[in-house]
């Protein structure tokens, strides 16, 4: 082999070399900004998750609170009598 064969072989590999790290360099950042972006997706379901979930335990309490009152007013009579429900 002389050295122009030699010469033209070492820059083949030096650019086959810069092409791959420039790849690389290309799709690092990609690669971290989508790990990035899942995580953040991750965390913005679960917020949304807790958020509808807390809202329907607010309500099931106001529901049961409801009954509640319901149930005490009928104890002591006071909502009967105002409805006429009871005889008497």
């Amino acid at each position: 082999m002389n050295t122009k064969e030699k010469h033209i072989r070492e820059n083949e590999s030096r650019a086959k070399n810069e092409v791959r790290l420039e790849h690389e360099k290309n799709e690092a950042p990609n690669a971290d900004m989508i790990a990035d972006s899942l995580k953040a997706n991750g965390k913005n379901m679960k917020r949304r998750d807790t958020f509808k979930t807390n809202k329907l335990w607010l309500w099931l309490g106001v529901i049961v609170l409801i009954f509640i009152l319901l149930y005490w007013l009928f104890g002591i009579g006071t909502l009967g009598d105002t409805l006429n429900w009871f005889n008497g």
